[in-house]
C-alpha cells in the first residue's frame, strides 16, 4: 500500500485486545510488528514536511493501541508526537464531515455516476486529535513503559491537553463537536478528573441528548466507553476470565425514506489553485424525502456535457467522500472535500449519514487542512 494504514490498524488491535483474544499471541505479535512498521513509515515518508503521512489523528491512535498491548515504543516515536502537541500542531483549517477533521481515507475506492443507483471539524482546537494524543500519553505513564523524565513531560503535555478541553467547551456542551465529544471525555477518565472537573458533567449531558448522532459502528465505539464510564486505557487491564460471551449481532435496518419529492439545492467549489473555476457545480437536485446526502449525489444531474461523478473510500466512520467532478482531494498536499451547510457551516456527519431538508442548500468544498 503506498499510504501507511496506522489507523486502520491501530483500531484493529485495540478491538481485538477488548474482544479478549485466543492465549496464542503469534497472531497478535504479527500485527503489533506491522503496526511499529507503519508508524516509522507514517512519519518518514513525510519527514520534509514536519508532519505523518496519514495524520496526527492516526499517527496517535497507533502509539495508544500499541501502549494498550503492553509494547514499549522507541522514545523518538512518542518524542515526535509530543513536540507536535507542544507546538500545537495538530490544529487543522476546519474539519472533516465525520467528526475527525480530514480522516485519511482507507479501503476500496466506489465511483459514482450522477442518476445512478449509488451502493448504499468544527472550527478552534482538534479536540478528537488531541483527545488521542493525551489518551497515548496517559497510557505510556500509567504503564510505564518510558522513563521518568519523559513521562514528567507527557503528564505536563495531558494537563494542559485537558485545560484546553475546559477552555473550549462550548456553551451546549460540547468539546469541538458532538463527535469528538467522547473522545475528549475519556481523556478526564482516563487520569481520574471526571469527578472533579464540571466540563466533564456538562459534556455528558449534552451527550446525551446527541446520541442518535452516533449511527456508524466506528462512532458508537467511542461514545460507549464513555457511557459506562471507562477510556481506551481500561483496555490494558481487562480481566478476560471475568468477561462472559454475550455479544449478539444485531442487524440495523436503514433510516427510511419518507413519501414525495424533495428539492435540495447542490453547489461544488475548488478555491484551490489547481481548479479552473472557483464555482464548479450549482444545480437543485430532485430526492425522495429523507434521502441521504449520498442518495443526493447518486441522483446529481449533469450540469453540462459530462455527468456528475464523485469517488468514495469506505472507511470505519462509512463512506469518506475523495473525488467530485474527477477532482481528488490529495492528502500530500492536505486537500480533502469539506462538506458544508448552506451558511458555510461544518455538517459534521458523514456523506451517509447527513439527511437534507427540503430547500438545503449543501457545498461540497476542495479545502485544505
Amino acid at each position: 500500500s503506498q499510504w501507511p494504514e496506522t489507523g486502520r490498524l491501530a483500531l484493529y488491535l485495540l478491538g481485538l485486545r477488548a474482544s479478549c483474544p485466543p492465549p496464542d499471541p503469534g497472531p497478535q505479535r504479527f500485527l503489533v510488528t506491522w503496526l511499529k512498521y507503519y508508524l516509522e513509515k507514517d512519519w518518514a515518508g513525510s519527514r520534509r514536511h514536519g508532519h505523518p503521512l496519514t495524520s496526527y489523528y492516526q499517527y496517535s491512535l497507533g502509539v495508544l493501541a500499541l501502549c494498550v498491548h503492553g509494547k514499549r515504543v522507541r522514545e523518538e516515536v512518542i518524542q515526535r508526537l509530543l513536540v507536535a502537541e507542544q507546538h500545537r500542531r495538530f490544529r487543522h483549517a476546519g474539519s472533516s464531515a465525520v467528526g475527525k477533521g480530514p480522516w485519511d481515507p482507507w479501503g476500496p475506492r466506489r465511483t459514482h455516476r450522477g442518476g445512478c443507483v449509488v451502493p448504499r471539524v468544527t472550527r478552534g482546537i482538534p479536540a478528537d486529535t488531541e483527545a488521542v494524543a493525551a489518551l497515548a500519553f496517559a497510557c505510556l505513564e500509567r504503564e510505564q513503559l518510558v522513563r521518568s523524565r519523559l513521562a514528567a513531560e507527557l503528564r505536563a503535555a495531558v494537563r494542559g491537553i485537558r485545560a484546553r478541553f475546559v477552555a473550549a467547551q462550548s456553551e451546549d456542551g460540547f468539546i469541538g463537536n458532538v463527535f469528538s465529544t467522547p473522545l475528549a471525555m475519556q481523556v478526564f477518565i482516563a487520569t481520574d478528573k471526571c469527578r472533579t472537573h464540571t466540563a466533564y458533567g456538562r459534556a455528558m449531558a449534552a451527550l446525551l441528548q446527541r446520541l442518535d448522532a452516533f449511527t456508524s459502528a466506528a462512532a458508537m465505539a467511542q461514545a460507549l466507553p464513555v457511557l459506562h464510564g471507562r477510556s481506551y486505557l481500561d483496555i490494558a487491564s481487562m480481566q478476560c476470565k471475568e468477561e462472559p460471551d454475550t455479544l449478539k449481532p444485531l442487524a440495523i435496518e436503514p433510516l427510511p425514506v419518507g413519501p414525495g419529492n424533495m428539492m435540495v439545492r447542490l453547489v461544488v467549489e475548488c478555491p484551490v489553485a489547481q481548479c479552473p473555476q472557483h464555482l464548479l457545480y450549482d444545480l437543485p437536485v430532485p430526492v425522495p424525502t429523507g434521502a441521504s446526502l449520498l442518495d443526493l449525489l447518486g441522483a446529481a444531474p449533469a450540469q453540462g456535457p459530462q455527468n456528475f461523478m464523485f469517488e468514495t473510500q469506505d472507511t470505519p466512520q462509512g463512506p469518506f467522500l475523495t473525488s467530485v467532478l474527477g477532482l481528488a482531494a490529495q492528502p500530500q498536499e492536505r486537500h480533502y472535500w469539506q462538506l458544508l451547510g448552506g451558511l458555510g457551516t461544518s455538517l459534521q456527519m458523514g456523506v451517509a449519514d447527513y439527511r437534507p431538508e427540503d430547500g438545503e442548500t449543501v457545498i461540497l468544498r476542495l479545502s485544505k487542512w
